[in-house]
């Protein structure tokens, strides 16, 4: 990637044994777009970043894992503002160019002595780090590192998006219960693309949920440092139709990853409605089914219970008239007309459960609306997970 370097080393923030502090750099100023958490308990990281991103200019990132920064309070604050200040100034930066990111255990003080030891070390690792290390040092419970990539092109110069994510539990389309990183060499106007940013974590990271949970530390970004050396991308035009379009592509893969890497998750679920009286409803019956823990439960024991289905729908508080709803296992037909559609179809919905992947497709028959939410199913494990956490 042009214009941007990486670094991630290991500061035994929580534990030792893992990379757990990381850098992201661009040579050149940049563009930035960012959306954060919407719970009204932010972390220290989120209220400096948030304020920092609105001029839209930034040129580098600092994240942890191992520990949120959440709810401690003035001291919590001071200690980012100085993990801030340390490595802006190893860099070379003002404060302001530099945003800050962290993710673990809600409640507990930054180690500030091993964030310090660890700044030089990153910094000196700029030339030899990669994403893929990024992308490893921003894990807590996720099972793999995630990362897509894509490449376009403007006025006849090649550019790249990279993006990575974490995220397994406390995923809830709140914004995005997670963090995610892209950076593009490409040149573009601002203004589009914190629009282009904005729809696209729209039509991904608020169409997944896991657990029905949204953190303290929900934080996404991109930064753009024209280093492709475009013509400026603009909306409006074909090239930023393009751009747009490769960023939702990019963004879905990651969202779709972190559903599929879901605490405990044995099932990938589309749930997609149709027929709503407007989308927003449609969205609304969505949810209910994605974050049915009856439901989800039901996913993971391969059980076709559409009755907790329809249930769900009647309670999202969408517009739903019983005798016109159907449901759809893939393409076998649970219920039609509101109620069980008989015959095979429980042998027929149980064999479509059995699969690692599979869609459920409720029509309500109003109007227009649809929307699509992916979810997981709810195991043992998930419980076990969240049970040790801490420990």
């Amino acid at each position: 990637m042009k214009g941007f370097r990486f670094s991630a080393v290991e500061a035994a923030i929580k534990k030792p044994g893992r990379l757990d502090l990381a850098l992201i750099f661009s040579d050149f100023p940049a563009q930035v777009a960012a959306v954060y958490t919407t719970n009204k308990v932010q972390a220290a990281p989120v209220i400096i970043s948030r304020q920092r991103s609105q001029n839209g200019r930034c040129r580098a990132l600092l994240v942890n894992s191992g520990n949120a920064n959440a709810c401690t309070g003035e001291q919590g604050m001071t200690d980012a503002l100085e993990c801030g200040r340390k490595t802006a100034e190893a860099l070379g930066l003002s404060d302001e160019e530099l945003l800050i990111a962290s993710t673990g255990v809600i409640g507990q003080p930054l180690p500030m002595e091993r964030f310090r030891k660890g700044i030089q070390p990153l910094v000196d690792g700029l030339d030899h780090g990669t994403l893929d290390h990024v992308a490893k040092a921003i894990m807590t419970t996720d099972t793999f590192e995630k990362i897509e990539r894509r490449s376009g092109e403007a006025g006849g110069k090649p550019y790249s998006i990279w993006g990575i994510a974490k995220g397994a539990g406390m995923i809830h389309p709140n914004m995005a219960t997670m963090l995610s990183f892209l950076v593009t060499d490409a040149e573009v106007d601002g203004s589009f693309l914190k629009s282009a940013f904005t729809q696209a974590v729209d039509g991904s990271f608020n169409a997944i949920t896991v657990d029905n949970d949204t953190s303290t530390n929900d934080t996404a970004l991109i930064f753009a440092n024209g280093a492709a050396g475009n013509p400026v991308i603009k909306g409006g035009t074909p090239e930023g139709t393009a751009f747009a379009a490769l960023l939702h592509d990019l963004l879905l893969s990651l969202a779709k990853l972190i559903v599929k890497d879901g605490e405990g998750a044995t099932k990938f679920v589309e749930i997609r409605v149709k027929g709503g009286a407007t989308q927003a409803d449609a969205k609304k019956a969505a949810l209910a089914v994605a974050n049915s823990m009856l439901v989800k439960t039901a996913f993971f024991g391969q059980d076709a219970n559409w009755g907790r289905i329809i249930a769900a729908i009647g309670y999202s508080g969408a517009q739903v008239e019983q005798e016109r709803v159907e449901i759809r296992f893939d393409d076998v037909v649970m219920a039609t007309g509101g109620i069980f559609a008989g015959g095979d179809a429980e042998a027929a919905g149980t064999r479509v459960l059995q699969q690692k992947e599979f869609k459920v497709t409720i029509d309500l028959k109003i109007g227009g609306g649809e929307a699509v939410v992916y979810t997981s199913d709810l195991s043992y494990d998930y419980v076990r997970i969240n049970a040790d956490y801490r420990t």
